[in-house]
């Protein structure tokens, strides 16, 4: 069950600014009877720890901008719907989706349980999908039905369609952001993680994954041709709700050994100590 709170952006902020919008059976029915705008998702850890909640606002920001509305978002106010919420709804841990329709913020809670842990253990399978942002920098609404039907289309067994450019490069997946380690032409140097960056969300936790991913490899911000992902040594998806999650195989390439490989484990076990050492609570 997720249950939606307005926020009047605009008004002082107070409490009694917050409203009960109602309730829904999902997120995207959520955003399907919500104003078009920007959005961002995030969870929580140990109930009422948030990570770079202040991003995710500016993020908001971003996106209406790109969108044609440029509006702010007063972070104070932000942070004291999100803890109305986490009041109101009490569950150990929760998905967040805010929507900004300026000047009406919608806050959409619903209680979250990580993937299971055998996805990490084994990895995914991925495939390509026939589909693109047509503004790829803001994160609107208006995508989320487009990537609902793209998922519903999906083969049995596949987690995630990955989107691919006209010139064949791997841009990214319906709900995450994609990265590939590459062998590089000179066959002694250390291989280097590849990510489109100019055709792709700046997504909040793409940008933590490349910060710990800087301090174990070389990092090129290109997208990797799907032609080479035969010879992709490891390849990973990334968002809030997976974190950092294994790709063991797109359409029928095996990528690597068929297993997550050494780089992933590693900033896998990064990420989580940037998760222990930055998570805050939201007030």
């Amino acid at each position: 069950m997720v249950t939606t709170f307005r926020l009047n952006a605009g008004n002082a902020v107070a409490e009694r600014s917050i409203t009960l919008v109602g309730e829904h059976a999902s997120l995207r029915e959520a955003s399907a009877q919500l104003p078009d705008g920007a959005y961002t998702t995030f969870r929580t850890y140990d109930g009422n720890r948030v990570l770079r909640l202040r991003q995710h606002i500016q993020r908001l920001e971003e996106s209406v901008a790109l969108l044609g509305r440029p509006a702010t978002l007063d972070e104070f106010a932000t942070r004291q719907a999100v803890a109305h919420a986490l009041r109101a709804t009490g569950y150990p841990e929760s998905r967040f989706r805010l929507t900004f329709a300026p000047p009406m913020l919608f806050v959409s809670v619903e209680p979250f349980a990580p993937y299971p842990p055998a996805l990490y253990e084994s990895g995914v399978w991925c495939v390509s999908v026939s589909l693109h942002r047509d503004n790829p920098h803001a994160k609107s609404t208006t995508f989320i039905a487009s990537a609902a039907d793209a998922y519903r289309a999906l083969p049995e067994g596949a987690h995630e369609g990955l989107m691919i450019g006209e010139d064949g490069a791997v841009l990214e997946g319906l709900s995450s952001n994609f990265f590939a380690v590459m062998a590089t032409a000179d066959s002694e140097a250390s291989p280097v993680l590849r990510t489109e960056e100019s055709r792709v969300l700046a997504g909040v936790t793409r940008a933590l994954v490349l910060e710990v991913a800087r301090e174990v490899l070389p990092v090129v911000p290109e997208a990797v041709a799907y032609r080479d992902l035969p010879r992709a040594r490891e390849c990973f998806i990334t968002s809030v709700s997976r974190e950092i999650l294994p790709v063991v195989k797109v359409d029928q390439f095996t990528v690597g050994d068929g297993g997550p490989g050494p780089i992933t484990r590693e900033l896998m076990r990064r990420f989580q100590a940037l998760v222990r050492r930055e998570a805050e609570p939201v007030l």
